[in-house]
């Protein structure tokens, strides 16, 4: 599994502070009969506490991760509700 870790200041400009959070896009084979394909799933850190979750394979698209990643950041979801939001967001 390889993981992204967003630089939030270069990916949103506009934002005044980049929040208590570290966000990662994970990436991972997914093998479906003799096919194989890229999976992402997403990575939340807390830089105060170290505490952190995440979710594999929600997607094989990698325009929905990016949407996804960026509903994550803009509203500064943290390692408790990353799960919620996700299946919300499904």
């Amino acid at each position: 599994m390889r993981e992204l870790k967003l630089d939030v200041y270069s990916l949103y400009p506009d934002m005044k502070t980049p929040g208590p959070y570290d966000y990662a896009i994970l990436v991972d084979e997914l093998n479906v009969g003799p096919f194989a394909c890229e999976s992402y799933g997403a990575r939340v850190t807390s830089r105060t506490t170290g505490d952190q979750a995440e979710v594999a394979n929600i997607t094989v698209s990698a325009t929905r991760i990016d949407q996804l990643m960026e509903l994550l950041v803009r509203n500064q979801v943290g390692p408790v509700h990353l799960g919620d939001v996700v299946d919300d967001w499904l």
